[in-house]
């Protein structure tokens, strides 16, 4: 099943036209990593997102004017047995939102891929595009919504639409995760949510996010899941040095600690 890659010419890729449905209300039946990466690029739960989605990759910026955009709901990327996921937000306009990557092709995926690459998640520095060679390694990049919204900002009812996909991405992974870095206020939000529904031992209440911030939860189950807080990659943060490379830095290599922990107390 061929999804299509953005490529010159202008204008956006069709959407997929996938045997059957595609949505969240599939996540929980999807038995790998990639066919919930097929339900995303084929949803259109959301009608407001994917109106914007197609807005923004029909116009598209000056700069790329002469490029497809994907224009479509962006999987998750990275190592199939991730130890560590990175939460992020949701798509780029002119970034993921045009490559079809996370993180891949802004300001936002110069700063978070930079840093794991040197803390040894990534196999490079930069994220141009989709077949570019980027590769991760005991990481997995993924995010509350999968949709480009309009002034970055997911109504709660958008959240809520596309958490089936990461709740079953967490389901999916459950034999190897340890730790989730946050990327901002809105994923520490979201993941609670998702896990709270999931039956995790969310305390009440809810915990404050923050960067640096370590919260440790418990699954009936016997696993347990360390979520740090970082500050958000995004040039709002790392232009005004609210970031900086080394605090990125830090969080990574610390949750790297503790995933490397987690695997050999299993």
């Amino acid at each position: 099943m061929s999804t299509g890659e953005p490529t010159g010419g202008g204008g956006r890729l069709p959407r997929p036209t996938w045997p059957g449905d595609a949505g969240p209300d599939l996540a929980a039946g999807a038995r790998s990593l990639l066919e919930v990466d097929r339900l995303v690029e084929g949803c259109t739960a959301c009608p407001r997102l994917v109106a914007f989605r197609e807005q923004v990759s029909d116009e598209r910026r000056a700069a790329f004017r002469d490029q497809t955009y994907w224009g479509r709901g962006v999987p998750s990327l990275g190592d199939e047995q991730a130890g560590v996921l990175v939460v992020g937000l949701a798509p780029a306009a002119h970034g993921s939102n045009r490559t079809g990557r996370m993180f891949t092709g802004d300001r936002s995926g110069e700063v978070l891929y930079a840093a794991m690459h040197r803390t040894g998640f990534a196999s490079q520095p930069t994220a141009v595009s989709r077949d570019d060679g980027l590769v991760l390694t005991g990481a997995r990049v993924v995010a509350p919504v999968h949709c480009v919204p309009p002034d970055n900002k997911p109504t709660p009812d958008e959240r809520r639409r596309c958490s089936p996909y990461l709740g079953r991405e967490l389901e999916l992974l459950a034999g190897t995760v340890r730790v989730a870095v946050v990327l901002g206020g809105f994923g520490w939000v979201a993941l609670l949510a998702t896990l709270r529904d999931q039956g995790w031992s969310v305390p009440r209440p809810r915990p404050r996010f923050g960067h640096g911030v370590q919260v440790r939860l418990e699954h009936p189950d016997g696993r347990d899941l360390t979520l740090l807080g970082c500050f958000h990659v995004s040039p709002h943060n790392t232009s005004t040095g609210r970031l900086t490379p080394q605090m990125v830095d830090d969080v990574l290599l610390e949750a790297r600690r503790l995933a490397e922990v987690g695997q050999t107390e299993m």
